[in-house]
């Protein structure tokens, strides 16, 4: 008789091989990552500000999904109340990514909110959050970061301001900025001071833009007025083939996701895979890397993230390979760890994918 296969050596799925595979995650915003549970807990110990129906909702994403945004205002507007409660979600979402072998995380606050509705100032704020990231790392390996981000509904003096909290208040687990929030009628450029301020105090930068089916000039303008080290979303760079083809050429990464809610929205769900702008990416030479957004709301978690990838764009395994470099290529670490990842990572990942099961890929695959 025959013994049975080591465990370690049996067929893997796709679905269990991309949750094996060692993850970088660079788009990922800290109120999008809130447990029903939790949130409900916060919510009951406020007097249920919230009604358990609205709740019920924020947490339901149905064919044509609303957008996030009325749940991030949400906590702070009613729910977060104390450094400890950032405490706890920064670790529960790091935890949470950790369990899907996530490595690396750099994710996105926005202080300006939390300050002025949840009456906890800058450095409190962030002493919390990085007391997650430190206690997260003890116990689950997983390094994370944070990414201040400019909420762009507010003033640009507002994004000044929180841009002078970060640099007064330098933390190494702080390594930049970005901006995020309703973009369709705040362009990039009105953040253009704060972003100057910031790249003078040494900071990283990055920005979201061309997300709602805004103008690909937002992406150049994020580019070449913002001057940000890489994109968040940036689908409608498709729009303008030669600027793509300039952004391939600069090495931009765009840190995708695929379950954005404004094209399951605004295309045919017969037609949303194959119409989607990150299928185009890619083709037209763009550094792509795939991350969860918002995962406890948008249904997603980092191992389905990289599985639409494959399922729903229609990537082979050599273009996973090339995405997981992407991320560690954009990521804002040391170059000596950049090199050791890439090493380690692109081993384990071969060694995952020699033993996919034959028939794990889609057809066509």
């Amino acid at each position: 008789m025959h013994a049975a296969p080591n465990r370690a050596d049996a067929p893997l799925s796709l679905e269990a091989m991309l949750h094996a595979m060692p993850k970088a995650e660079l788009h990922c915003h800290l109120f999008g990552t809130v447990r029903r549970a939790t949130f409900e807990a916060l919510n009951r110990r406020a007097g249920m500000p919230l009604a358990e129906e609205e709740v019920r909702a924020f947490y339901t994403r149905g064919e044509k999904p609303v957008g996030v945004l009325r749940v991030l205002r949400a906590l702070d507007a009613w729910l977060i109340r104390t450094p400890d409660d950032l405490h706890r979600l920064t670790y529960e979402y790091l935890e949470d990514a950790a369990a899907h072998n996530v490595r690396y995380s750099e994710f996105f606050w926005n202080p300006t909110g939390t300050a002025a509705e949840s009456g906890i100032p800058y450095a409190s704020a962030q002493e919390a959050i990085v007391r997650a990231i430190r206690d997260a790392e003890a116990d689950h390996g997983i390094a994370g970061r944070l990414v201040a981000a400019i909420d762009r509904e507010a003033s640009p003096e507002a994004a000044q301001q929180m841009v002078e909290w970060v640099t007064a208040h330098r933390n190494e687990h702080t390594p930049g900025i970005g901006i995020d929030y309703r973009e369709t009628d705040r362009p990039p450029e009105l953040f253009a001071q704060a972003y100057a301020d910031a790249r003078r105090a040494g900071l990283k930068t990055t920005a979201h833009a061309g997300e709602f089916g805004t103008p690909w000039t937002h992406v150049r303008t994020a580019l070449d007025v913002l001057k940000v080290d890489r994109i968040d979303h940036g689908y409608t760079v498709v729009d303008e083939p030669a600027f793509a083809r300039e952004c391939a050429e600069r090495g931009v990464l765009f840190t995708v996701v695929p379950t954005n809610s404004y094209y399951l929205r605004t295309l045919p769900p017969e037609r949303w895979a194959l119409d989607h702008p990150i299928r185009r990416m890619p083709g037209l030479g763009l550094a792509v890397h795939p991350n969860t957004d918002d995962p406890t709301l948008h249904h997603v978690t980092p191992t389905r993230a990289w599985l639409m990838m494959v399922r729903d764009f229609g990537f082979g395994l050599d273009d996973l390979r090339a995405f997981l470099d992407n991320g560690l290529a954009g990521a804002w670490i040391d170059d000596g760890q950049r090199r050791a990842w890439r090493a380690q990572w692109r081993a384990e990942f071969d060694a995952l994918r020699a033993r996919l099961s034959p028939d794990a890929l889609p057809q066509g695959h």
